[in-house]
């Protein structure tokens, strides 16, 4: 049973600093992608930050500069840094990665979300 478990989200005024946290357990062979999403009421949920098992990342325009993902492969564990926060960046956050279990094939596996909520 593969598992991902978020935290770090929080309440915090704009122009702060939050980390987020995602520690992927269970019966896994390999993981490929990591990243962040996010998702604001009423709206679809939206891609924020993602890095390959190489590390190369990808982020969302609104985040580039503010934001910084990386991952540490050893512990499983994808972090999000979210630096100068602006009331916009208000969302549920959700952790999202492509995973080999013991068996065949590549699955998507997502974290139960974390809320982040930015005040002005």
């Amino acid at each position: 049973q593969v598992q991902l478990v978020e935290s770090g989200g929080g309440l915090v005024q704009a122009g702060g600093s939050l980390r987020l946290s995602c520690v992927v357990s269970g019966s896994i062979s390999s993981i490929n992608a990591m990243g962040w999403y996010r998702q604001a009421p009423g709206k679809q949920r939206e891609l924020v930050a993602a890095i390959t098992s190489g590390g190369s990342t990808n982020y969302a325009d609104s985040v580039k500069g503010r934001f910084t993902i990386s991952r540490d492969n050893a512990k499983n564990t994808v972090l999000l840094q979210m630096n100068s926060l602006k009331p916009e960046d208000t969302a549920v956050y959700y952790c999202h990665a492509d995973i080999t279990p013991w068996g065949p094939g590549v699955y998507s596996y997502w974290g139960q979300g974390t809320q982040v909520t930015v005040s002005s």
